[in-house]
């Protein structure tokens, strides 16, 4: 071989060496590598079942027990547009390259999945592969359901094919160029989706074990909580550190005691994920609100449970746009306490101050109190403005507890006052939104 070859074969070992360490790097770790004990097949494991349902329902169909997974992974929410029927589809995701709609999972055979067999939905579940061989994108969460196994998939599909057909065609998506070359996510899947079950790790209890299944296979919460890498897969480097999804902030979830759940009590959690309330912590709004009516009220306690003893043992991660603490009961009188916007406030006083008090101590709800929550301490104020935006409707065992949307009834410049004043007066630091900002919100928010 000639000194050129050999230098140009030198320098292709390089490039590929370079590109494998640049990909290993991007990937990062996996969602349980922070664990570090040793995993076993879960057929050799026999400290108890972490995977399946609880044992209360052990004995049920396996209809029944398809019906409680689905409701773990919160199926529903993503493939039911408000108004149509129960995973018809049609759901619109707003994206910064266009919009994707979810499409329609009853057993219609020509507009669902009705034709799929056990593979094709195995396939379309854990690895992101329609039965047509395309490939789905990746807002359809399979890299994290690709931790789930064959028989917990399988019985989702018996659930689901148990329903009523819906025929219900989805939009087409509107993804600009690239976004738009479905083709291209099968390298995105090669890279960033393990394409492997659920293993249990031996240096942790049965109840941790249940947990992590629970949360990282079918709740996904890291889809929300963890940050995007450069290939816009999760980065486990910052697990559970909190992001901004679908224009609403999803907040630090890991072991952080300044800004995470390291300082919330077991009791806390475990009524926050069970009703959306934790006192002293604020309710559930926007997509954990839907997340907590749809999926996490309707775990069995003892799920519940589980799903918090994992979330203690996640490494902390410091949310350093977020202060280290809440803000105190803000002053009875309106005329005491911090004005930071006489426009916000007129808006406050005019629209909210009814039920949520001058105070921040809400004189109707627990639910609606404003002092000791994350959104009114987030100097950035997003999910302020996305509530103001669109209200909320939480389905609580006392019943349906609502706040209107108010987007048609003011303008941007007008929730950006108000979201100003509420942060500054009930939580640590004003926010500075623009009706431009408030503009931007309002393309974020799904159909």
């Amino acid at each position: 071989m000639s000194g050129a070859m050999r230098i140009f074969a030198s320098l292709v070992v390089i490039a590929v060496v370079a590109m494998a360490v640049g990909v290993w790097y991007i990937r990062g770790p996996h969602p349980l590598d922070f664990a570090g004990g040793a995993k076993v097949a879960l057929a050799d494991y026999r400290a108890g079942k972490p995977t399946g349902v609880p044992a209360s329902l052990e004995k049920a169909s396996l209809i029944e027990r398809g019906e409680y997974l689905a409701k773990a992974a919160d199926c529903m929410v993503c493939h039911t547009k408000p108004g149509e029927k129960e995973y018809s589809g049609g759901l619109g995701f707003k994206l910064p390259f266009g919009t994707l709609y979810s499409t329609n999972i009853t057993p219609d055979k020509e507009t669902g999945i009705g034709n799929y067999s056990d593979q094709d939905f195995l396939n379309a579940v854990q690895r992101g592969t329609r039965h047509d061989g395309a490939q789905l994108y990746p807002a359809m969460p399979y890299t994290s359901y690709t931790y789930m196994t064959d028989d917990d998939v399988l019985a989702v599909k018996a659930y689901l094919f148990s329903l009523p057909p819906v025929r219900a065609k989805a939009p087409d998506n509107t993804l600009s160029f690239p976004f738009n070359q479905r083709w291209a996510m099968m390298f995105w899947s090669v890279v960033f989706n393990p394409d492997t079950r659920f293993t249990p790790d031996t240096s942790k209890s049965p109840e941790w074990n249940r947990g992590a299944y629970l949360a990282e296979a079918l709740a996904h919460c890291g889809e929300c909580h963890t940050p995007r890498n450069l290939g816009f897969a999760l980065d486990n480097r910052k697990k559970f550190a909190g992001a901004v999804t679908a224009g609403w902030r999803a907040f630090n979830i890991s072991s952080d005691k300044a800004t995470g759940l390291g300082n919330w009590r077991d009791e806390d959690l475990i009524a926050y994920l069970s009703v959306g309330h934790a006192p002293g912590h604020g309710s559930a709004s926007g997509p954990m609100g839907e997340a907590v009516d749809r999926s996490f009220s309707q775990f069995a306690p003892e799920d519940i449970r589980a799903i918090v003893a994992y979330l203690r043992s996640v490494p902390p991660q410091p949310s350093p746009d977020l202060p280290a603490g809440t803000a105190p009961v803000a002053p009875a009188s309106h005329r005491d306490g911090v004005t930071a916007d006489a426009r916000g406030k007129k808006v406050f006083a005019s629209a909210c101050v009814s039920c949520h008090g001058w105070s921040g101590e809400s004189p109707v709800s627990p639910m609606a109190t404003l002092t000791g929550t994350w959104a009114v301490n987030d100097p950035a104020a997003i999910n302020v403005a996305q509530i103001v935006l669109s209200g909320t409707k939480r389905h609580t065992p006392d019943g349906a507890l609502s706040m209107p949307a108010f987007g048609n009834a003011y303008t941007d410049d007008e929730i950006a006052a108000v979201a100003n004043y509420v942060t500054a007066r009930f939580g640590t630091k004003g926010s500075t939104l623009t009706a431009r900002d408030v503009a931007e919100l309002r393309e974020q928010t799904a159909e």
